[in-house]
């Protein structure tokens, strides 16, 4: 068995390099051996997580293994969010020995983020321009998504004002971050429990660095309404 799990590990490994030589520096592969008690990362190609051979399996990983055991199913294509806000394409296998049991997790990252700023960035040719929007130079907001749930309407505003940035969260800088916090703040984002921490989540920030923006924001706002009554 043990032979059996060796010339697994040597495939696994060798679709892991094509993987990354494939897709270059925004691809990650990840090998796990979740027979051990740790399920410690045992191969790495590509530098997207930073992680190194000996780190622990994710969280989210264990959980499903530990809930579902050999009967775990695949799952492809989730977003994962770095602590810097990027934004990662994730898959995981995991794979098996003949007789079933779950041996090795083949994990798969690809970091997206450069991928959404390309798409923000030609959206600003190929969208309407204020005049074609109305004669009045209105704006119309853009189509508009239908939320089912509170979670739904966070990612709507988030995504909104992202949009108005033309950026995506891991490439602003700190005034970029700090504007689209101004965005969310008008559009009432913030009204909805809990968006401080996701918005933090995304922006790969502390709370305490989304109530300092919002403080200076609401205070420069205060001095602007005072000084029209």
């Amino acid at each position: 068995m043990q032979a059996e799990k060796e010339q697994i590990f040597i495939t696994l490994k060798q679709l892991a390099d094509l993987m990354t030589n494939m897709f270059g520096d925004n691809c990650e592969v990840v090998i796990h051996d979740v027979t051990t008690e740790k399920m410690q990362l045992v191969h790495i190609t590509g530098k997207v997580t930073r992680r190194k051979i000996g780190a622990p399996v994710t969280d989210v990983v264990k959980k499903y293994l530990l809930s579902d055991g050999n009967a775990v199913e695949d799952r492809h294509c989730f977003m994962t969010l770095m602590d810097d806000g990027s934004e990662l394409k994730s898959s995981t296998s995991y794979i098996r020995n003949r007789n079933g049991e779950v041996v090795y997790a083949f994990c798969v990252n690809f970091n997206t983020t450069d991928h959404h700023n390309a798409i923000q960035m030609l959206q600003a040719f190929v969208n309407q321009t204020a005049m074609q929007r109305g004669a009045a130079g209105k704006k119309t907001g853009g189509p508009e998504k239908m939320s089912f749930s509170i979670d739904h309407t966070a990612d709507s505003f988030f995504e909104q004002s992202v949009s108005e940035i033309g950026r995506r969260p891991a490439s602003m800088n700190t005034e970029e971050k700090i504007r689209l916090v101004r965005i969310l703040e008008r559009k009432g984002a913030f009204q909805i429990k809990g968006m401080v921490g996701q918005v933090a989540l995304r922006l790969g920030v502390s709370n305490f660095t989304i109530y300092n923006y919002l403080k200076k924001i609401r205070a420069t706002n205060a001095s602007n309404m005072h000084l029209f009554t």
